[in-house]
């Protein structure tokens, strides 16, 4: 079972070269979270989560977009950013939130 606001829908996409301008596909690992009424912050979650699969991967970087669906939120447009989290073994974490 997964903590809670963490959901089973991690994507691997890959770019093809040509879409990339180099020689070798890039992949980037992905997590996508949502945050609900009394539930707490799923970013701790989330990056330890993260942090093995990038090390299965040998990949350094990856993205993490949280969905805040608690009540009384403001518009999405007012909410959404981005910040950068570092996982227990120093990789880096582009999180968005909205």
């Amino acid at each position: 079972m997964l903590p809670a606001g963490i959901q089973p829908s991690v994507m691997l996409s890959g770019f093809p070269p040509e879409a990339c301008g180099n020689d070798e596909s890039v992949h980037y690992r992905m997590k996508d979270a949502v945050w609900r009424n009394g539930e707490s912050d799923p970013l701790p979650e989330g990056l330890a989560q993260l942090d093995g699969y990038l090390g299965g991967l040998d990949l350094d970087t990856t993205w993490l977009v949280i969905f805040d669906r608690r009540k009384g939120q403001p518009p999405i447009s007012m909410r959404t950013r981005t910040e950068t989290a570092t996982t227990r073994s120093g990789r880096t974490v582009i999180v968005i939130r909205g």
